[in-house]
Order: structure tokens, then sequence, then C-alpha cells
């Protein structure tokens, strides 16, 4: 059979299985049959895994049917570049009749409005097109009246109990199982498919998605495994952004990763890309959720090794490409949001950042004016006599003007004409030399300005890729004693920069404006540390800055229930290290301010106040219930008290008071003096 014939017949195949979606299919033939009132863009939106790409397939198919030109274009490798757009689109401009179809559009969504008001105008004769992405459409599409009258909104919902149960019917899932696989897929194509691909124990058993099924669905989705090292390859993949032979090397250190690297690009579930490979999202999610569930320490440790790799790869970047390494190892901390997704790991090429220039002067200053005060503006200044190395400016692309700056100061000493010009710097060597003053070869740096006028410091594009720079600059730098960074606006980032190890050290009014110093002592944490920590299972308050002690929540001034919850919280969570390590009890007296390990100590903690219930038979009983429900795990409470050998009734009753004495000892611990400690010359 020919290469066409075997295209063909996929194709046949693909549009036969796909089952529902009348309406959108509706739409997609009225436009290829040239109906005249039918819309010339259709925009497919929802979740992944959702059917997207399984309608741009049939709308190519019917295309092709039709007679019709189809161009397709995946998003994803057009790194969000109008130039690439163009060139991949190009046909459609010069064939009439031409079927646009581009997957995965919130790879380019910053294209947008571009693609509206520029690119589309400039479509062959008769031509149409058909946008799939996650992100909804924006409401210019129908706000404009002309585009209102020639766009199709289409979202893409979950399939309903009977069109899941057909597609599991045409994958050919017996009618006694359907029940549970249907209930288990929530309406998704892609989770209906993998779960149709399991099969069960025997006929008629009764399926659920346990954890031996997720390990079936990711053996019947990997397939069989060559040896234990592309396992690990795959560990990694599913936690690196973009995994590049390099990568490979420095987290598994094999001789053979060449070879790895090379049967992964074959991988069918593995996209290759410019930039290196990318698994699908599906299968990075299925990855990255078997190997947590089969081997938590396994899992951590991955992530601890690919963010160390990250680290390595931001330190030997050149200054240009050390934004995107950064934005490399954001992406394992995706899932940690911060206020509106503060460090994004999403690409913005719209955005040019450069060094200053002389002729972006002028417009350095009124920015910093009218953002911040004519204040502000003179301390601006001063720092651009002193320091114009210091500073970083960001332009839309194509454009000559600057939009926002940043500047990052190195200090190494204090200066009584910096202090004089900047009331922030005068207040930020008062600390450090009140609290940790420098030693020899040491600098601070200072995350002096941010300035976006019109959006001042709000979670945007330009913030995110400020603090790029700012992370870069900290990954980099060698001697650094301690970092601070300045914000106008508190009430917005106070909170996650102290959870972050950066609590507020200082502020100070500037031109009746009060900016906010958030710091970090890195001779307490080091940054190799930090990056380790970030990634795996550990929260540690050691990074926080000398004499901040009033942001770390002390057991004895937590509300009553708020530390009964933490100790309850401490016990459901022991055997998840990762859930465990988010323990408000990790800022208490309970846990050394200076430890190592504030997870093993809080542990230690738990484990010590334990063991010190035993003082009498019913505290004995107290610990048993403890131990048998928390300790080693019982799977349910009656489980518990079979393990016991006691009436359920009796168990709770037991439990109820252990868990009573568990919570005042711990008080009492929180609450007792201190050992002193030597203070810091």
């Amino acid at each position: 059979m020919g290469a066409t014939g075997l295209a063909a017949r996929l194709a046949a195949a693909r549009a036969d299985a796909l089952v529902g979606r009348e309406p959108e299919r509706a739409v997609l033939d009225r436009m290829l049959a040239g109906a005249p009132d039918a819309p010339v863009v259709a925009y497919l939106h929802g979740p992944g895994g959702i059917g997207k790409s399984a309608l741009l397939r049939y709308a190519a198919r019917q295309a092709e049917l039709a007679g019709r030109l189809v161009v397709p274009v995946e998003a994803r490798f057009l790194d969000g570049d109008p130039r690439r757009l163009e060139e991949a689109a190009a046909p459609a401009c010069a064939e009439p009749g031409a079927v646009l179809l581009i997957d995965t559009f919130e790879q380019c969504q910053s294209l947008e409005s571009w693609l509206r008001e520029t690119f589309l105008l400039r479509l062959a004769d008769e031509a149409v097109v058909v946008l799939a992405g996650r992100v909804a459409p924006d409401a210019e599409w129908s706000l404009d009246p002309g585009w209102a009258q020639l766009f199709a909104e289409l979202a893409v919902r979950p399939l309903d109990a009977a069109r899941s149960d057909a597609l599991l019917a045409a994958r050919g899932v017996p009618a006694v199982q359907r029940g549970a696989f249907v209930a288990f897929a929530g309406g998704s194509p892609l989770a209906l498919s993998l779960a149709a691909s399991v099969p069960v124990a025997a006929p008629g058993a009764p399926w659920e998605p346990t954890g031996d099924v997720l390990t079936t669905l990711v053996e019947r989705l990997v397939g069989e495994l060559p040896g234990a090292a592309h396992r690990r390859a795959l560990e990694v993949v599913a936690q690196a952004y973009v995994t590049r032979e390099p990568l490979l090397r420095a987290v598994l250190g094999e001789e053979d990763t060449g070879a790895v690297f090379s049967w992964l690009r074959q991988l069918p579930y593995i996209e290759v890309s410019p930039e290196g490979l990318h698994p699908h999202d599906a299968v990075r999610a299925t990855l990255a959720a078997d190997l947590r569930w089969r081997d938590p320490e396994r899992y951590d440790d991955v992530r601890v090794r690919v963010s160390v790799a990250g680290l390595q790869a931001v330190r030997s970047a050149s200054e240009d490409d050390a934004l995107v390494r950064v934005a490399e190892w954001m992406f394992l901390f995706r899932d940690q949001d911060g206020p509106d997704e503060l460090y994004s790991w999403r690409a913005h090429p719209h955005i040019e950042e450069a060094p200053l220039r002389p002729a972006d002067v002028p417009d350095v200053l009124d920015m910093a004016e009218e953002a911040e005060g004519p204040a502000s503006a003179a301390a601006v200044a001063h720092w651009l006599r002193r320091r114009p190395g210091a500073f970083r400016v960001y332009r839309y692309a194509g454009s000559g003007a600057p939009v926002a700056f940043m500047a990052i100061l190195r200090l190494d000493a204090r200066l009584p004409e910096d202090t004089a010009e900047d009331p922030v710097i005068a207040a930020v060597w008062d600390s450090v030399e009140a609290a940790a003053p420098l030693g020899p070869g040491e600098h601070l740096g200072v995350r002096r300005f941010a300035v976006q006028p019109g959006g001042h410091q709000r979670p945007s594009p330009f913030m995110e890729l400020i603090s790029r720079r700012t992370i870069a600059d900290e990954m980099r730098a060698r001697g650094r004693a301690a970092t601070f960074t300045v914000f106008e606006d508190a009430a917005q980032w106070g909170r996650y920069l102290a959870e972050a190890g950066m609590p507020e050290v200082v502020s100070v009014d500037v031109g009746g404006l009060r900016q906010h110093v958030f710091g970090r002592d890195w001779r307490r944490q080091t940054v190799d540390q930090w990056v380790r920590d970030r990634a795996g299972a550990v929260v540690t308050p050691v990074a926080t800055w000398p004499g901040t002690a009033a942001t770390s929540d002390p057991g004895d001034r937590l509300p009553p229930a708020a530390f009964e919850e933490g100790v309850l919280e401490a016990l459901r969570t022991w055997h998840t290290r990762r859930e465990f390590a988010t323990n408000v009890l990790l800022r208490s007296p309970l846990v050394p301010p200076d430890s190592a390990d504030p997870v093993a100590d809080l542990r230690g903690a738990i484990t010590a106040a334990l063991d010190a219930l035993q003082t009498d038979p019913v505290g004995v009983k107290a610990h048993e219930a403890l131990t048998a429900t928390y300790i080693t795990a019982s799977r349910t409470h009656k489980a518990a008290a079979r393990r016991l050998g006691v009436p359920y009734g009796t168990y709770r009753r037991h439990l109820a008071l252990a868990r009573e004495r568990l919570v005042e000892h711990l008080r009492q611990a929180a609450t007792a003096p201190a050992p002193s400690r030597p203070t810091r010359a």
C-alpha cells in the first residue's frame, strides 16, 4: 500500500472515530462548503485532551475531500514570533479557498490581536481559518462589528454521559464496564481513550482508577522500556519544560545519554521542536503522577536534579539566553502560583529586553516620574549617573521607545552620595549594618527599580521578564551576601515574597509613596541550596533576613485552633512529604530558626511528643491509636481498629483522646523557653 493510500485510510479512520461534536462539526461543514452565512474564522477552545485536535483533523479531512488546500500550523513551534507564523501560513495567502488550521494557539496567544487586525486580512479569497487552543478568544472578535459577523467561538466541552458511552462502545469496551470508565474520565476523550485501553482483570470485573490502574495506563502509554536508563530519562522529560541532551547528561550522568536521547526522539508521544523534546501534555501529567504515586522520594529527587541542572544552565548561558534558561527552570514550579503567576515560564517574544542606551535616559526619567513621582525620578537620575550599566529597558518588538525599565545595583560599600540621594538605599545599608554587616569580598544585590507606567508593578509580561532577570542575576552572582527587592505594592507581593524566603526588612517614604524592601541573606541559605529546596519537599525559613522573626508565626502566637489544625494536618500528611512540607508548624518554635532540615526537625518533634504520651496505660493506648492510624498508615480507621484488636467505637474514643494529648504536648514544647544561641558578630 502506498503512503498516500495509508494516509487516506488513517484520516478516514480518525474521522470515523470522532464521536459527538455535532454542533462543532456543523459549523466546520458550513465553512468548508462556502455557505453564505458561514463564519470565516472558527475558534475552538477547551482544556487539554478535550478533542480540539481531533476536530482540526476532521476539518482537514473534509477540506481535502472538497479539493481545498490544507495549511496546518503547529503554534508550539512558533515561539510566539509573528514572522514564523507568516512563513508557516503563507500558502493560505496565495491559494484561493485554502483552509488554515492553527493548533495549540495558546502557545502564541500574544499574537491574537495582530492575527485579527493584520495577518488575516491578507488571506486569499474564500480562505477560512480554524484556531484551536486552551485559552478562550478575547472579546474584540465579538465587539468588532465586522468580525462579529465572520467569527464563531466554539467552546469544546466535555462529552456528556451518552456520548462518552458511545466513544467507549466504539473502542470495544463492554457495556458492563463503561459506567465506571465514564465516571473516571469526566467526559475527556483522552481520558476515555486511555481508560479504554486498560484491560480488566476478568470479563465483567469492576473497574476503578486505583494506583495499579495508573501503572497499567503508563505501561500502555509508553510501552515496554528497554532499560532503567530509559525509564529515568522519561522521568526527566516529564519534569523539564524541554529536554536536551546536556540536561539528560547532567541529571542522569549516563555514559549512553546520546543513545537514550535518540530513543526519546523516536517515541510517538514526544514532540521534537527546535528547542528540544516535549512530551504531550497528557503524557507529561501521567508520567509525573505515576512517579509521585509510585516513589515520592524519587519524584522529589528527579525534580531537585532537574532544578540544579537548570541552575547550571542559567550560569553557563550568555546574557541574552539567561532569561530563556530561567523561564525553563521556572516551568518546574508552574503549579506553585504566585499572584497572577508572577513567575510565569511562558515566552514573551513581542517584548525585547536590552541594556540601557544613552538615548533611553529621557524616557526612563519620564517613566519614573509618571509611575512613582519626582522624588523617585531623582533617585533614578542619581543611579543613571552612577551605575548606568545596572539598568535594563523593555520595548515592544520593532519599536524604539522604552515602555518599562528595571535596575539591579551591585553595592559593596556605603557611600555618602548614594545614601543622600536615595533614601531606600540608605535604609538598606542601615539594615545590613545593624543585622548582618558585609564581610571581605562580599556585596549586596538590590533590585531597586521595576517601573512600568500605566500598570505599575501589577503582574504583566514586563514584570515577569524583570523577575526573570532578577533571578538570573542572583543565580549568576558570585560573592553576594544578600539580596533585596523593592516594591511599592506590598499588599500585592508581600505575602508571596515572605513565603519564598524574602520577608519585608524595612519600608521607606519616598516623596509620599511608601517603598517596601524585602530581603534575603544568602549566607544563611546559599543559592544552590535554595534551588534544591524549592524543587524538593523542603520548606525552610532559614533564608529570612535576620531580625524578622515576627514574620514566622511562632507557635505560641498561633490561635489554639490553628495550632491544633497544624498538628492534625502533620499527621494526615505524614507519608506525603511534599504536603507535609507546607505545614504552618514549620515556622513555629518546634523547629529551630537555623534548622538545616525543618521537615526532619518537625517530624522529630512530633515523634518525641508521641513517645512522651506513653506515661500511663491511657497514654499507651493513645500512642497506639495515633501510630496505627497515621504513622503505619492504615488504609481506613476501621482497618486501624482491626489492627489494634478493639471495637471501632473504642478506637474512636482512644483516637480523640490521643489527638488532644498530642496537641497539648506539642503546645508545651512550642512555648518552652528556647536554649540561648550565640549572636552573630
